[in-house]
């Protein structure tokens, strides 16, 4: 029974951390790409996104519940998991090794992120450009958010790697050889995504 569980859990995190988190993920970094365009084109593209219908049925029920299991369950991955690049130098356990590091890293800034933009949003501070670049403005803010949104980038690139074999998508050497290129692109792709939006507000 406590076998079926492990599973059952394990298979739902791995999803969860695709669907939705990881479209969440990628949807919220094209969102902040508008920054590139400018102030009036991040606001009003923000603005849409706040004024979508069932707004907060859609962030409690596809965003923040699958969000808190993928981070309770993963923060007791992350703790349980046996490390083992030390001994065996493959590049397949270093990143078995970073997706536990940059996924703590992730909730970290998670946590810091929403507490800076949706808590303050609730005692009425207006979420847009001049908030963000305002924050940004700090020299330690500016670099904690890039190292904190590429780790949060690898964490799901490298988890829909990980995906692909719990679901049973990639089971050949040659499919998930094919999978890490095709995964890390996404990686490399979304960084660059990521990291011009938050320079855009510099």
């Amino acid at each position: 029974m406590a076998g079926n569980r492990e599973f059952f859990n394990r298979k739902l995190h791995s999803l969860l951390g695709v669907i939705p988190v990881g479209l969440f993920l990628t949807q919220h970094l094209i969102v902040n790409h508008f920054a590139t365009r400018g102030e009036e084109a991040f606001n009003n593209a923000s603005h849409f996104m706040e004024s979508l219908p069932f707004r907060y049925f859609l962030e409690i029920f596809i965003i923040f519940l699958p969000l808190l299991y993928h981070a309770i369950y993963g923060i007791y991955i992350a703790f349980t998991a046996k490390n083992n690049a030390g001994r065996y130098n493959y590049f397949r356990n270093w990143m078995f090794v970073l997706q536990r590091v940059t996924g703590v890293i992730t909730l970290i800034f998670v946590v810091w992120h929403v507490w800076e933009t949706r808590i303050a949003a609730a005692f009425g501070a207006e979420v847009n450009f001049q908030m963000m670049e305002d924050i940004l403005s700090n020299p330690f803010m500016l670099w904690f958010y890039i190292i904190c949104v590429v780790s949060a980038v690898f964490h799901f690139a490298n988890g829909l790697w990980s995906f692909c074999i719990s679901w049973g998508i990639t089971m050949t050497p040659r499919s998930q050889q094919i999978s890490t290129y095709v995964t890390m692109a996404i990686f490399v792709a979304l960084s660059i995504v990521g990291v011009r939006a938050i320079l855009a507000f510099v």
